[in-house]
């Protein structure tokens, strides 16, 4: 009996599979979104309708104990589970917006388990993939409390091994995004602020005033020109925008200060290349440099950060800038998780893929975005470096098939193609290769302020940040985000900005052990 639950030849429960996400990202949540509409009506089999695990479904927490059908085509039902370190995913080009106050911190963020209701979500992170067992070694919150009161117990000198459950599956995609890119420049570790998660953007509006309120309240000539000086060292889409943004906001917030002009700020952006915004195109780059130097934003191009040790931004060129504000947005790196797969990368650490997304030469394991390596089959053939050829990207003429960019345009796009592959596999059908002509680029620049190079069309000023902001609002998932970020941007417009510092969020517990008397005030001897 196909749709039963034992079948006259084993007289066996029968075994639903599972698709396991690791990563929630734009590609995790993105492809499960898709896999939940396309699988429908085998999810209810394995889920149920009302998004319960049905009876014979592979719980993912007691997955040790759980059958797991070994392919897509042979099983009743389908059950997608999703494993990241968060329990949402981040809409990542609203962060410079959401650190200056445009957009509330929540609306930046989708929560997976209510915009996936048929999926299993789990806070925890991947260790290891031992693909010829396709297993997972994955700690959770709960395993991490079990090894921290197992290390409390533990003799001297006695490190236990950090705990895992084994999660079985079917099918693999992995999605883990990557990490933020540092080098070993002195000072970093310790002074450094990144720009990649919600945490780090509020953190920095909050840090940002607050060296506001520290200028205006101190007598001392260096601290407040350290208070009011600002570092930010790369100059792509994420350094640009943040420093553009938070630019707008702290003049904005000068003018509540009685000893505070928006002339005493001092702004520096540091970029390694010889120019800023490569993604828009030399020409829409050029304005965007000569829009940020006519704000009197310092612009530093082919130069490097040396030190900050000390607080201390010491350039390539020679200068030295005291700065208690250093923000780093250099570039990111592929997860560490893809080296300990066991699975065929290139020599920068992404996953070697098909035109159709599977990993080169690997059965039943899929990636996309940042982790992976696809051949761009919409370009034309160019030279690029032997160790990040593609796989199915055969050379013309002496030439090879470049890479898709590693931006949210082609992420989006590989989600929704990764997912339909999955669901044609789960039929029996052929994946269809991943192809998309690349549309063109979009920045912010702050308020009413944008560069835009879309479809050969060059656009720059208001025009490009109004489509910004379009094309944004389109693409952030569920309706329910589309609607309250457009009413916060209305609203935004009508009244003035928040300027508020909630520092406080950062250390909640201080002003209870303060009052508890855990930790000494200030002024007590």
């Amino acid at each position: 009996m196909r749709h039963g639950q034992v079948t006259k030849a084993t007289k066996e429960p029968a075994k639903p599979a599972r698709i396991l996400i690791v990563g929630g990202g734009y590609v995790g949540m993105y492809t499960a979104l898709r896999l939940q509409r396309r699988l429908k009506q085998r999810l209810r089999q394995a889920v149920g309708a009302d998004g319960a695990p049905a009876p014979d479904a592979p719980d993912a927490l007691g997955a040790q104990d759980a059958p797991v059908a070994t392919s897509l085509e042979s099983a009743d039902g389908v059950a997608i589970t999703i494993l990241d370190p968060d329990p949402y995913m981040t809409y990542q080009p609203f962060l410079p917006e959401a650190a200056a106050g445009s957009i509330s911190p929540r609306h930046v963020v989708v929560p997976l388990r209510r915009v996936l209701p048929h999926c299993q979500v789990i806070v925890g992170e991947a260790r290891t993939i031992d693909h010829d067992r396709r297993v997972a070694h994955i700690s959770t919150l709960a395993t991490a409390e079990s090894d921290a009161a197992r290390a409390a117990h533990a003799t001297p000198g006695e490190r236990p091994e950090p705990q895992t459950l084994e999660l079985p599956y079917t099918e693999l995609v992995l999605a883990p995004g990557s990490v933020s890119r540092t080098l070993p420049v002195p000072g970093l570790a310790e002074h450094g602020i990144g720009f990649k998660t919600v945490e780090e953007a509020i953190g920095l509006r909050n840090h940002v005033l607050e060296q506001l309120d520290i200028a205006s309240s101190t007598r001392d000539p260096a601290l407040r020109d350290a208070a009011l000086t600002f570092v930010f060292v790369g100059g792509g889409y994420a350094g640009v925008e943040a420093l553009a943004e938070l630019e707008d906001m702290a003049r904005y917030a000068c003018r509540y200060y009685h000893n505070i002009s928006a002339d005493d700020l001092r702004f520096l952006l540091v970029e390694a290349s010889d120019r800023i915004l490569p993604e828009v195109g030399a020409e829409m780059g050029g304005y965007a440099l000569r829009e940020l130097r006519a704000r009197n934003i310092d612009v530093r191009l082919q130069t490097r950060l040396d030190s900050c040790e000390n607080r201390v931004a010491v350039l390539s060129d020679g200068s030295r800038h005291p700065s208690r504000t250093l923000v780093w947005t250099a570039g990111v790196k592929p997860h560490p998780l893809l080296a300990r797969t066991g699975l065929p990368v290139t020599a920068r650490g992404k996953l070697r893929c098909e035109p159709t997304l599977r990993v080169q030469g690997t059965a039943h394991a899929w990636s996309a975005g940042d982790a992976a390596a696809v051949p761009d089959l919409a370009a034309e053939p160019a030279a690029e470096p032997a160790q990040d050829r593609a796989p199915d990207a055969a050379p013309a003429d002496g030439a090879e098939r470049p890479l898709c960019a590693p931006n949210a345009q082609h992420a989006v796009r590989q989600a929704r193609r990764l997912a339909d592959n999955l669901a044609a596999v789960c039929e029996g059908r052929e994946p269809t290769p991943y192809r998309h002509s690349y549309a063109g680029s979009v920045a912010s620049l702050g308020l009413h302020k944008g560069v835009a190079h879309v479809y050969g069309r060059k656009l720059k000023g208001y025009p490009a940040w109004f489509m910004h902001r379009a094309y944004h609002l389109s693409r952030v998932p569920t309706f329910n985000r589309k609607a309250r970020v457009l009413a916060e941007w209305v609203l935004s417009g009508l009244f003035k900005r928040e300027i508020v510092s909630l520092g406080s969020l950062e250390h909640p517990r201080a002003e209870f052990e303060l009052a508890a008397g855990t930790v000494r005030r200030p002024d007590e001897n």
